[in-house]
């Protein structure tokens, strides 16, 4: 069987702003067509009642033009979310290797996201050294910020 990573999903209260945010601080594409959907198809594909979406897919930075994207969506009726921790279960964050972790932190702050953590440095024994932090996208999501040399 021939498997392709194909995208990551997040489910925004503001779609638009949260794209900005991404093409903004980590240069992520625009994957036309915008998309507007809802009916009876999405609604058994998804198991949700009234499913009607809208959004956009950015390309992630790095892997050309047919690497994976970011899918990110608005529900037209979308349920709240618990306050992002490190530790919880299921997806933990999406991480993007920059070049200089405490100017991309700065960028993150200025578009209205937020830091979790601290910028540590530290040798991992056969990998190499990480400067790293968490920090969170304005909605929430988790991000980690890494660079290694």
């Amino acid at each position: 069987m021939k498997v392709r990573y194909a995208h990551s999903n997040i489910i925004a209260q503001d779609w638009r702003k949260l794209a900005d945010f991404y093409t903004s601080v980590f240069n992520c594409q625009f994957v036309p067509p915008e998309r507007n959907q809802s009916g009876d198809w999405l609604e058994k594909a998804t198991g949700v009642s009234g499913a009607a979406l809208q959004g956009v897919h950015l390309r992630l930075p790095g892997h050309g033009d047919t690497g994976p994207t970011l899918e990110i969506f608005s529900y037209k009726n979308s349920l709240d979310k618990p306050e992002p921790a490190p530790n919880r279960r299921g997806i933990g964050h999406l991480a993007f290797e920059v070049e200089d972790v405490d100017a991309c932190l700065k960028a993150v702050i200025a578009q209205g996201g937020w830091s979790l953590g601290q910028v540590v440095t530290r040798v991992i024994e056969g990998a190499g050294t990480i400067r790293f932090l968490y920090a969170a996208d304005p909605e929430g999501n988790i991000l980690e910020l890494q660079h290694w040399s």
